[in-house]
């Protein structure tokens, strides 16, 4: 009876990261979101959808024109109108500033909701600038929060791959833009979006470096109006679909459990990089409330125990009304505004909180 030996494999079976993530959200967001979850996991499991934003920098007058034919629309100058039905009154009660940051020259042609269409690729204009950018239109709304003024000095602390560097530069106010990335290899993506979409003379107004965001205040602390803090997550629909560079790796455990530390670093790092009265804006692609909310309460009391630093947190809520139309947003948000993926609306996650530093 001894003859036959079991066998044991040397290794147990793998199991895929994006199983292993699944597993994680069902686990945690399914407590979070309650009866939202099934219909968002929907979502993540789901081809994202995509906006198109207009480069103002290449010749592409007929483009617009391409994108309305194709039932295509602009979310972003479409936004006030469209409060005005749901809510007549409504664009009345916005401030001028915000009005403002919705009329700046930001345009992101979007699908209706339901609508599947895939935008064509980006083409070069005469001097080779593309005429457009695909990106999660959601990844708009917390440039469009900044709400940058011109002349404004400008600080993108984590800014590769670049979609948000290079939305903030279609602003036309920077008069200086800081785009920063730890990672040597991401900032070369953000060199290469930068080359395709942006003449030289603007380039020459942003200084692309590799620095370690956490030390940033070591570098020029104070100096900043607007300061964009879009720190490395879960990345929650890449980590639902994609095995390659999935966060939820066996072997990167402790790194993903360290998160939630390194986002509170960034965040602390970009409120010492504002000058008082300077606005931040803290941005993930996470639904996950220990990497949203929770780290922003920590951040505020850090600034005021361990620097002595006011921050007021300022209410987003009017995002909700004026692009209700494009978006499903989460409406139990503590502080800030969450971005839920929707078959109808596959945008995001997107989760957004601005603060100012007083």
């Amino acid at each position: 009876r001894h003859r036959h030996k079991e066998k044991w494999a040397a290794t147990a079976p793998r199991i895929p990261s994006t199983r292993l993530a699944l597993h994680h959200f069902d686990t945690s967001y399914g407590l979070h979101l309650g009866a939202l979850w099934p219909s968002v996991r929907a979502g993540l499991l789901c081809e994202q959808k995509y906006g198109a934003l207009l480069n103002n920098f290449a010749a592409a007058h007929l483009v617009p024109r391409e994108l309305e034919l194709l039932n295509a629309s602009d979310f972003v100058s479409e936004a006030p109108q469209k409060a005005q039905q749901w809510q007549p009154g409504a664009a009345a009660e916005m401030s001028p500033a915000l009005c403002a940051s919705i009329g700046s020259k930001i345009k992101c042609y979007t699908f209706p909701r339901g609508d599947i269409t895939r935008f064509r690729p980006a083409r070069p204009d005469a001097l080779g600038l593309l005429d457009y950018y695909l990106m999660d239109a959601a990844s708009l709304l917390p440039v469009l929060a900044l709400n940058v003024q011109p002349d404004d000095f400008v600080l993108d602390l984590c800014a590769a791959p670049g979609g948000k560097t290079l939305a903030l530069l279609q602003t036309g106010f920077c008069g200086h833009l800081a785009a920063n990335d730890i990672s040597v290899s991401r900032t070369k993506r953000l060199y290469q979006i930068l080359h395709s979409y942006v003449p030289k003379e603007v380039r020459d107004t942003v200084s692309v470096t590799s620095y370690d965001g956490r030390d940033w205040d070591q570098v020029k602390g104070g100096t900043f109006h607007k300061v964009l803090v879009d720190v490395p997550c879960t990345t929650d629909r890449h980590s639902a679909m994609e095995e390659e560079n999935n966060i939820f790796h066996k072997r990167r455990t402790k790194e993903r459990q360290m998160l939630p530390m390194l986002q509170l670093q960034l965040l602390m790092a970009g409120i010492l990089a504002a000058r008082p009265g300077g606005a931040v804006v803290y941005s993930t692609c996470s639904l996950c409330p220990l990497q949203n909310e929770c780290v922003v309460e920590r951040a505020l009391d850090v600034a005021g125990a361990q620097f002595n630093i006011s921050i007021h947190v300022e209410d987003l809520s009017h995002f909700r009304t004026l692009f209700q139309d494009t978006f499903s947003f989460f409406s139990d948000c503590r502080l800030g505004e969450l971005v839920l993926p929707h078959l109808t609306a596959n945008f995001g996650p997107m989760y957004f909180c601005k603060l100012r530093r007083m």
